[in-house]
This record gives C-alpha cells, sequence and structure tokens, in this order.
C-alpha cells in the first residue's frame, strides 16, 4: 500500500458519509457534455487486452449480453467497452432488446494515426450495430505528450463529433504524465481516471490523483473512476472503496466489471448502504 493509501483497518467512515442515499442507477451528467449516464457503468473489460476480457471469455456473447440487460433493467443505463476487449459484439446483440437511445455507450481505441482511426469509426459502429457512439476516448495513455504523438486521431474525432457520429471524446491514462497534459488539454472532455482508496494500480499518490482529478471536474471535464477494488486487490474492502467513491464530488461515475448477476446485485444493495455510512 502507498504512503498516502487510507488504512483500511480504521476507515474515516464519518469523512466520506452523505445525507442523502446514492444508487448505481442515479441519473448524472458527465461534466459539461450534456450526456445523461448512470451512477455506475457495466464494465466489460475486467483483465482485459489483446481482443478480450473475463467478461468475454467466461461469459460469451450471450452471457454477457444477458448481463449488460440485467444492468439496464435495474437502471443502470452506461456500458463501458473497449476495441482491445472484443466486447463490441456482446453489447450488440444486448442492444438488439435494449433501446438504443436509453443506454450510454463507451468505448477507447488504440488508434495511433487518423487513418486507422477512421477505420476504427466504421468498425466500431459496425461491430456495436449502431449509427452513433456517445463517448470515445483514447486508451491506456501513458506519454506526457500524448497531445502531439496522437494529434491525427484527436483531429479525426473532433470532426466526428461535428458530424453527430461521436457525442464526446476523451482519455484514459496510465501514467502521471499523461493525466497532467489531460488537465490542461481542452479537446480532452471526458476522463477515465484509476483511484481508490488503497492506491492500488493507480498512476500517481492519492493527494496527486485527487488533485487533477478536482482540476478535471473544477474545468467541467466529465469524470469517470475505474479500479475502485484496485483490480481486485482491494475486494475485501468493497463498502470501505464504494463509500470512498461515492464521497468524492469530483466524481460524477465509476465503471466495475461485473461479471455474474448476484455480483450485480450484491453492488445495488452495497452502494446505498455504503453512500451514507457515518
Amino acid at each position: 500500500m502507498g504512503t498516502g493509501a487510507i488504512g483500511l483497518s480504521s476507515f474515516p467512515h464519518h469523512l466520506y458519509a452523505g445525507e442523502i442515499k446514492k444508487h448505481a442507477y442515479d441519473r448524472v451528467i458527465l461534466g459539461n457534455t450534456g450526456i445523461e449516464v448512470s451512477r455506475m457503468a457495466m464494465g466489460t473489460g475486467t483483465s482485459g487486452w489483446n481482443g478480450s476480457s473475463n467478461q468475454t471469455r467466461k461469459l460469451g456473447i450471450r452471457g454477457l449480453s444477458d448481463l449488460l440487460r440485467n444492468g439496464y433493467d435495474s437502471g443502470i443505463t452506461f456500458f463501458e467497452t473497449a476495441d482491445q476487449y472484443g466486447s463490441h459484439p456482446h453489447i450488440r446483440e444486448a442492444l438488439k432488446k435494449v433501446p438504443r437511445e436509453k443506454v450510454v455507450i463507451l468505448t477507447k481505441t488504440v488508434a495511433n494515426t487518423a487513418d486507422e482511426m477512421k477505420e476504427g469509426l466504421d468498425r466500431f459502429r459496425k461491430e456495436l450495430g449502431t449509427d452513433y457512439i456517445d463517448i470515445i476516448l483514447l486508451h491506456a495513455l501513458q506519454a506526457g505528450n500524448w497531445n502531439v504523438q496522437k494529434k491525427g486521431v484527436m483531429e479525426v474525432l473532433s470532426q466526428a463529433r461535428e458530424d453527430g457520429i461521436i457525442k464526446a471524446h476523451g482519455v484514459s491514462c496510465h501514467s502521471l504524465m499523461a493525466m497532467e497534459t489531460a488537465a490542461d488539454e481542452s479537446w480532452a472532455q471526458v476522463m477515465l481516471s484509476r483511484y481508490n482508496l488503497g492506491e492500488a494500480m493507480m498512476d500517481g499518490s492519492l493527494a496527486e490523483i485527487r488533485k487533477l482529478l478536482e482540476s478535471y471536474h473544477e474545468k467541467g471535464k466529465g469524470v469517470i473512476q475505474m479500479k475502485v477494488f484496485g483490480a481486485g486487490k482491494l475486494i475485501n474492502k468493497m463498502d470501505e472503496c464504494l463509500q470512498f467513491s461515492l464521497g468524492h464530488s469530483c466524481i460524477d461515475s465509476f465503471t466495475i466489471g461485473v461479471e455474474q448477476a448476484e455480483q450485480l446485485a450484491d453492488l445495488q444493495k452495497r452502494i446505498p448502504a455504503a453512500s451514507v455510512r457515518g
């Protein structure tokens, strides 16, 4: 555990307790994007890379699409995916029984050139079975000058937003340098950031990341938290992790990679209880 991590054995519940219960299905707006999402997103990329994830490997198209529809039926209308997770077809299957306009789809790209992004836009929409994508993020950024390296990709996504092909663009950062660049980059409308009370799988200390998230939020950027449970390292402290997330006004929404309907039901009970625990 990092130096700035919160002691899990004596978590200061009172510092993060709210007066009103929060739920997975609460409606929130991502920064200044105007995009309304559920407080919790259904993540589809646990241990995801190279075209697969726990969800796609364990559940298959039928199983994951059923799980996504289960989430939708309980008010969770935010689906989080990525080209690298291989879960686009699974969302496509879910959309056969879920109204497209009722859900927000966030995906990510590792494109490095304008041509790669143009191809990706067409392919992503075919794989997802939709004419438009709500949010596309540049995936797993590490370089501090990503806004120079990815200039062509950014320009394609800016045009796609003007053309109504996407509604917002942003970044998913995997280094402190990349996060710092995102704070001052006006192009980045939505931020997906690794953050949790144990500093597990994070890109800096609690103080450093919190300062950046607050900066994002103050500038009107939509803030989405990932690694709520530290990629499973903090799973034995779920209630504390959830309360920590819910207690931050600078976090609009968070994504959790649910793998079973039972896990989803459990989270839906834990979230309101955690939000007011004193």
